[in-house]
């Protein structure tokens, strides 16, 4: 722990470039010196760490393991597992606190609560980065002493450096301005890494073993999450790979099941591979082009019948007479070879002449070259030999053979400048009837022929009609071309368009009209036209990486097709079953909570098949039965939230060292006694015998399982839905019965700071340490909770963190101050105005947090719990002290215990302090249930907020007064005189209104509580009132949805009385406004007569009402300010 206490000291002085920076720290110290005493409390007491009924309390099998469930409610939720080549971010952060909210309302609800966590450290990237420091010790000195900024360019590694996720790449920054630049473009080693994320440089040469990360980092991600606050059990953690022998049991045991299920199988496939590491290069083992795969071409092979001048001398003397050479184009589309009129190169790349065999070239990229060694088509593998060396320009004239073609007596090889060398071969054949492209390109060449240097004739061969559509006909690229107005192979945006058009209706609603096949789809006739070129010999099965691919060794990938185990994603019926389970249409599928997620697993298990499952280097579980491979880190992280039910039984350190609870060895765990565990079989006495656990540990652990099993909840981020996600639940399926499959999955966006992507080499950058340690955790955690739900990208503002600091501490001091001089607030019956509003409000806005809670909408929660409840209470202040009377002390006390009770899932420090110190409770508000308070009262919530509003447009029109005096204007007072306000109060509704009361009462729907707005609105429309009567609708609404009961709303009553509610408001209002006087008037039809009843001058008659009184309607007062007598 030296090393780490070390690296502690390094971040505390670490400064964040790029982020807000603080200007006064009091307040949060003080909320910091809370939060780290109550974190040690649970800690101590152990909050945070649920087991199950034991044995004893209800015996295995005495009632079913849903009945238990049922009669002891539990939740278990996880996270992806960090993995341990650095501390946790932000981004971790916000992943974390979804489940951690999740858990804290979870304990609200009485549910025993698990959230547990694990270290990943499974793969390539740690040792990756441990053999890349190995050199970097051995060239510059084990404190990289030798090492110096200027002569780091000449200095080389014997391997390649090792960089981060792409976008944090250092290595790829060539602009050197400003600082921050400058500080990125000498981040070129391992060591510069290790020091940025401060690790000090003496210890940085103790990462060259990656046993060592494996010892550092996950005490520092416990620490961090610690500070954090979350209710995680610390028990149940463990390290992943061979280094903690029970896990590797688990892994043995999984891996040896799923082959026994023929889940994994052996076989030749392509897979993105890394000749360097020597091995297949998945997804957690790459720096760039994460959910990449192989994309498979035709490769024709279109055999020179005449060289172009220059390419034969060049290529004289190095390929042996009578040898056959081919130029060999890769296409996507074999179906339309029957058209090519010309085979196209770049003439400004350099082309190799590669030995198949001694009678056989190809003329192909050195990138293709190297992907075809790896795929059985030299005879060598990874060995490429280049006889010669071509131009593309060279090349140009070149006549060559292109099977299927009815151009028999040969076509040219021709230029096109936008042929790329990183796609495909680099040679590209084309069919100008299909491909937009190139019948734009060889339009352009028949124009410029001379130009070019080519003879015209050469690109004018004919074009024949491949394929019949129904939109564009039988010549798709030349209509589309002309459709859309492309007149040079510049136009690459338009091209881009005619492209996706042309492919899209020939594949799936083309018919072939020439060859074998005509009169067939094209996309049945496709997959035989290839195969009839490839058993012909004028084609092969050529595959390349769909984008870049680069391992975390510095690697660029390629594809190989090799012998290798397995695992059959997407096999027919195990799809099926994902397919049927993801869709949930009968509710008890998988609960997605967004349909963009739902939609993100179909499209994955849509193309998802056959992943590699095993590699040769990295850290890692051996596989069972093939221990010279080690299981992939895709593979081995499906369905470990399995083992943290049993964590603890097993072992009490994350190294498998100790025993657990159970006193069992890693030997003793054989496949038999984790099938019985995991109820995949009962238990026998020769299972006892042979792993010599004694029977009540086994059911103890059994017991585990089947009480916190099915998982209830996975947090993830939506990135992981291509590969982690979709694997975890597919193993799930495959492994347990249905009774034990996960029941939820929540994926989130990506998280920006301040409104800004994520970026080290910006500074726009935060670990979770930086985050506490700036604002602690609870601000912190309202910050995560402000910046989003769904599964688009959330935005943590620090302005958010920073003013809940204050926030918290204010709040904190209110609660003190009014429980410290409860004696000076007022007793005995509560009024019904002031404190009657002020409880019903709070008891609404409790059952409004529980349902976004419930819904895990934790923004929405958030405003509820806390923005709301505070805007609440600061009301029902202000309104008291306005009217001369004093809060009452029964709800000052009731809204400090909801405020902290409210504020429990998402600010736990604050609350357990004025829970525990404020309001004196005996035990740990971890404990205490969510609040059960009445429903609310439609009735006085109308009140409400007609008091509020009305309180507003007070204000608010004599705001307006004072602005048009200001300007010169008449106002018909003198605002510096005695002032008198009269308020007119409808007696009745306008007449006008009754016909849209009726259309509303036909369309709203009492079960739905909704309306069809579509269908209203339409009606509404044709009634040629439209702006009048929309606000009157939706007032109506408004009620309806808030809870007003239908009778009331459509009898033209509203829900309060209004003229009484004025009545309590005046003594309130006279000190907020500075008023003399008020008149409540209650207006008769009309408005231009009514009558006083209330206020001042309650019983006269009131004559000739100025206008204003004609635009009151029942609950919507209008105001009229004039001066009196003082």
């Amino acid at each position: 722990m030296a090393a780490v206490e070390a690296t502690a000291k390094a971040l505390e002085g670490a400064t964040i470039s790029k982020t807000k920076e603080l200007k006064g720290t009091e307040k949060r110290d003080s909320l910091v010196a809370i939060e780290k005493k109550y974190q040690e409390i649970w800690q101590r007491d152990g909050v945070f760490q649920p087991d199950a009924p034991s044995t004893t309390e209800v015996p295995l099998n005495s009632i079913s393991a849903a009945e238990l469930r049922k009669q002891h409610p539990k939740f278990f939720g996880t996270m992806a597992y960090p993995y341990m080549n650095g501390t946790l971010h932000a981004g971790h952060t916000f992943t974390a606190s979804k489940i951690e909210f999740t858990t804290g309302f979870a304990r609200m609800q009485g549910k025993r609560s698990l959230f547990p966590l694990g270290y990943h450290c499974t793969g390539m990237p740690i040792k990756a980065c441990a053999d890349k420091l190995i050199n970097e010790v051995k060239l510059f000195g084990q404190e990289f002493e030798r090492y110096s900024d200027e002569g780091a360019e000449e200095q080389k590694l014997d391997a390649t450096p090792a960089p981060t996720t792409h976008h944090e790449d250092v290595t790829k920054f060539t602009a050197k301005k400003g600082k921050a630049a400058a500080k990125v473009v000498k981040m070129k080693y391992q060591f510069q890494i290790m020091r940025a994320i401060g690790i000090p440089t003496e210890e940085i040469h103790r990462f060259a073993d990656p046993q060592y990360w494996l010892e550092f980092f996950p005490p520092l991600c416990k620490r961090d999450l610690t500070n954090f606050g979350a209710r995680i059990d610390w028990r149940r953690s463990f390290v992943t790979t061979d280094a903690n022998p029970y896990y590797d049991a688990f892994v043995r045991w999984q891996m040896n099941r799923l082959k026994e299920l023929k889940k994994i199988k052996f076989g030749k496939r392509y897979t993105i591979y890394s000749p360097k590491d020597g091995q297949p290069c998945m997804d957690h083992d790459r720096s760039e082009g994460e959910a990449v795969g192989p994309q498979e071409y035709t490769a024709l092979k279109l055999k020179v019948k005449e060289w172009a001048p220059e390419a034969g001398e060049q290529i004289k003397g190095k390929v042996p007479e009578g040898a056959n050479v081919y130029f060999v184009p890769a296409t996507l589309r074999p179906e339309t070879m029957y058209g090519q009129t010309c085979c196209f190169v770049g003439p400004k790349i350099k082309y190799g002449v590669f030995k198949v065999s001694d009678k056989e070239f190809y003329v192909i990229t050195d990138r293709a070259a190297r992907n075809m060694a790896y795929q059985g088509i030299f005879p060598e593998n990874g060995v490429y030999e280049k006889v010669a060396e071509l131009l593309g320009s060279a090349c140009v004239g070149t006549l060559v053979n292109a099977p299927l073609s009815i151009h028999k007596e040969g076509v040219r090889i021709l230029p096109m400048d936008s042929v790329l060398p990183t796609k495909g071969t680099g040679v590209v054949t084309s069919v100008p009837s299909d491909s937009p492209d190139d019948f734009a390109t060889i339009t352009d060449l028949a124009k410029k022929a001379e130009y070019y240097g080519i003879k015209k004739e050469w690109a004018e061969l004919e074009i024949v009609p491949i394929i019949s559509t129904p939109s564009y006909g039988n010549l798709a690229a030349p209509f589309l071309v002309k459709k859309l107005k492309i007149s040079s192979p510049k136009d690459t945006k338009q091209l881009e368009e005619a492209k996706e058009l042309a492919y899209k209706e020939g594949y799936y609603q083309g018919t072939l009209v020439i060859g074998e096949f005509a009169g067939e789809k094209v996309e049945v006739a496709k997959p035989k036209v290839r195969q009839q070129l490839i058993d012909a010999g004028e084609g092969f099965a050529y595959s390349e990486p769909e984008k870049k691919v680069v391992s975390r060794s510095g690697d660029d990938c390629c594809v190989a097709l090799m012998d290798q185990w397995y695992l059959d994603y997407g096999e027919d019926s195990w799809k099926e079953v994902a397919m049927k389970y993801v869709a949930n249409e009968d509710g008890k599928g998988m609960n997605t909570f967004a349909t963009e997620t739902r939609h993100g697993f179909e499209g994955v298990l849509d193309w998802l098949n056959q992943w590699a499952c095993a590699r040769t280097y990295g850290l890692g579980s051996k596989l069972p039965w093939d221990p010279q491979f080690l299981v992939e880190s895709l593979s081995d992280s499906t369905i470990y939230m399995a083992y943290y039910t049993i964590a603890h039984y097993l072992h009490q350190d994350i190294f498998g060292k100790t025993p657990g609870l159970a006193g069992i060895k890693p030997e003793q765990m054989t496949d038999e006694v984790w099938d019985y565990v995991f109820a995949r079989r009962e238990l026998s006495e020769e299972i006892l015998k042979e792993s010599g656990v004694s029977k009540g540990a086994l059911e103890s652990m059994r017991r585990e399982f089947e009480y916190w099993y099915p998982l209830d909840l996975r947090v993830s981020g939506k990135d992981l839905i291509p590969n982690h996600l979709t694997f975890f639940l597919y193993i799930h399926l495959a492994i347990f019965t249905p009774e034990y499959w996960p029941k939820a999955i929540r994926a989130n966006g990506h998280l920006l700071l301040n409104g800004e992507k994520m970026s080290k080499s910006t500074g726009n950058f935060m670990t979770l340490d930086d985050m506490v340690k700036k604002y602690g955790a609870d601000a912190s955690r309202i910050a995560m909770a402000d910046a989003g739900d769904g599964v688009a990208d959330a935005n943590f503002e620090e302005d958010v963190a920073d003013n809940n600091v204050l926030r918290l501490f204010t709040l904190r001091e209110w609660c003190e101050n009014q429980v410290n001089d409860a004696a000076s607030l007022r007793s005995g019956p509560k009024n019904d105005f002031l404190d009657a509003l002020f409880e019903n409000e709070m008891n609404s806005l409790v059952h409004e947090a529980r349902g976004h809670y419930e819904d895990t909408n934790y923004k929405l929660a958030l405003k509820s719990a806390l923005y709301d409840f505070t805007n609440a209470r600061d009301f029902y202040r202000e309104a008291s002290t306005a009217a001369g009377i004093k809060m009452h002390k029964d709800l000052v006390f009731q809204y400090i215990e909801l405020q902290a009770l409210l504020l429990a899932v998402i600010a736990p420090h604050w609350s357990e302090y004025i829970w525990l110190e404020v309001l004196r409770k005996k035990s740990t508000i971890q404990n205490a249930l969510f609040p059960e308070v009445p429903a609310s009262i439609p009735s006085l919530s109308a009140a409400r907020e007609y008091v509020r509003n009305t309180s507003s447009n007070v204000t608010s029109a004599e705001a307006a007064q004072q602005k048009k005096k200001a300007k010169g204007k008449d106002i018909g007072f003198d605002l510096k005189k005695p002032k008198k306000l009269s308020i007119f109060a409808a007696a009745k509704f306008p007449a006008w209104q009754e016909k849209y009361i009726d259309l509303m009462r036909e369309a709203w729907n009492p079960d739905t509580k909704s309306v069809n707005d579509k269908e209203l609105n339409g009606k509404i429309a044709k009634m040629g009132e439209m702006k009048k009567a929309m606000p009157f609708i939706q007032s109506l609404k408004k009620r309806l949805v808030g809870g007003e009961a239908p009778e009331t709303v459509f009898e033209r009553k509203l829900a309060f009385n209004e003229v009484q509610t004025l009545k309590n408001m005046v003594p309130g209002l006279k000190k907020a406004a500075g008023l003399k006087a008020i008149d409540i008037v209650e207006v008769a039809e009309g408005g231009k007569s009514g009558q006083v009843v209330g206020g001042d001058g309650e019983g006269k008659a009131a004559e000739t009402l100025p206008p204003v009184a004609e635009s009151a309607v029942p609950g919507v007062a209008t105001f009229y300010f004039e001066n009196v007598e003082a």
